[in-house]
């Protein structure tokens, strides 16, 4: 179930209550040109709630905002659990991103706080059913936002180091995990010293890199992975414009480019190979962002968050089809939602924050083997896109204030 990409520095017990009852679906999503259905609410943990209907789909969409900074927070991931992945804080200089997971209770959706032991910043990006969280963190918190990063996996209570093993790293580096399936397979990516980024898979039990690649990039991001090791994420092409992928473990791809967009990145993959992310339409300050849900047999759908019409971008999705992703609001605050197909029950909002006790401190472990190749790629075409920027997707390199001790137990 993987997370996408943010802005860049960007032991589990069971939920109380799954996210929804009854088999996993594809789940439905919309398709450009629609129109809202309902108005949207605001109650008093600062959650809102709105119906949209665009096309033939509809999502029932629910505002969670970390009430530490309501100006700024991204949703990534969301396991079928009900658990979501995310952080908040622009990462500007006294504005560190800082990471928590949101547990669903029957009371709503608890805030238990994530940050690596000793950083100054920390993006929560993805996580799976078994407990295991990845992300990436930084010692730093530049006014330049020229951090470095370095990935990370949670696991049975221990942070862990993850570092791909190159001697040919940009300055800073910058190396994160942005996804994770129940195999405890990772996806991410490092960028090189010429700033070109190199996705990869990480196996967490047996200390592994793989290579992700695709024919002709100059640039790839693995950012999500399903069960079926099927790798969604996006890269640059020839003629410089940013396009989608999935790549399947029997080794298809399918290049995904939203027609007529400037740019498109794939951001999630859930079990039934529905992608999810985000095409950006126009450039500059005309420039508009849109989310998506693509499927090999149905295409592309566009979904947008009904108070974020142009500025949504969706991150992750489970089997049930329920999303999480971020828009930005008429005030110019980032805000996360998740969102549930229609006919589910709308999702509830936030209760109090929890600060759990503190975690051991972290492992190191970057393998020293080196990486092997796999996953080749000729990339088949289908429509025309490009990629949004890393504002508005986790790939860039944000900023943390001072180190945040307390650190999780966990679910």
């Amino acid at each position: 179930m993987g997370a996408g990409l943010m802005a860049g520095l960007t032991g589990c017990q069971p939920v109380s209550v799954a996210a929804n009852s009854g088999q996993p679906h594809g789940g439905q999503s919309a398709t450009s040109g629609g129109r809202q259905t309902t108005s949207s609410a605001t109650s008093s943990s600062g959650t809102t709630s709105s119906t949209t209907s665009l096309g033939n789909g509809r999502y029932s969409f629910t505002t969670l905002d970390n009430p530490a900074d309501p100006t700024f927070n991204q949703l990534l991931g969301f396991n079928n659990g009900g658990i979501i992945a995310g952080y908040f804080g622009s990462g500007a200089a006294g504005h560190p991103n800082k990471g928590y997971v949101l547990v669903r209770t029957r009371a709503g959706f608890k805030i238990m706080k994530e940050n690596f032991p000793g950083s100054t910043q920390t993006q929560v990006t993805g996580l799976n059913d078994r407990g295991v969280t990845v992300g990436f963190w930084s010692d730093m918190n530049t006014a330049n936002q020229q951090n470095d990063n370095f990935g990370f996996y949670w696991l049975n209570g221990r942070f862990h180091d993850v570092n791909f093993p190159t001697r040919d790293n940009s300055a800073p580096p910058v190396n994160q995990l942005l996804g994770v399936n129940d195999q405890d397979v990772a996806v991410g990516f490092y960028n090189d010293a010429k700033g070109n980024s190199h996705g990869y898979t990480f196996g967490i039990h047996g200390g592994w890199f793989h290579r992700v690649t695709i024919n002709g990039a100059s640039s790839v991001t693995a950012a999500a992975i399903n069960n079926s090791d099927d790798v969604a994420g996006f890269f640059t092409n020839a003629e410089g414009a940013v396009d989608g992928f999935l790549r399947t473990a029997r080794g298809r791809t399918y290049t995904l480019a939203y027609p007529g967009a400037s740019a498109t990145q794939a951001l999630g993959v859930n079990d039934f190979r529905e992608v999810v992310g985000v095409y950006t339409v126009g450039t500059g300050n005309n420039a508009a962002t849109h989310g998506f849900t693509w499927t090999p047999g149905r295409g592309f759908k566009t979904v947008d968050d009904p108070q974020g019409m142009g500025t949504t971008t969706i991150n992750g999705v489970n089997d049930f089809g329920d999303i999480v992703g971020f828009y930005t609001d008429g005030a110019g605050n980032t805000d996360g939602f998740a969102a549930v197909p229609a006919g589910q029950p709308p999702l509830p909002g936030l209760i109090a924050a929890t600060t759990p006790a503190p975690s051991t401190s972290p492992s190191t472990s970057t393998p020293s083997t080196s990486p092997s190749t796999s996953m080749p790629t000729t990339p088949s075409m289908s429509p025309t896109a490009s990629m949004p920027t890393t504002s508005t997707s986790p790939t860039s390199t944000t900023s943390p204030a001072s180190p945040n001790p307390a650190q999780p137990t966990h679910w």
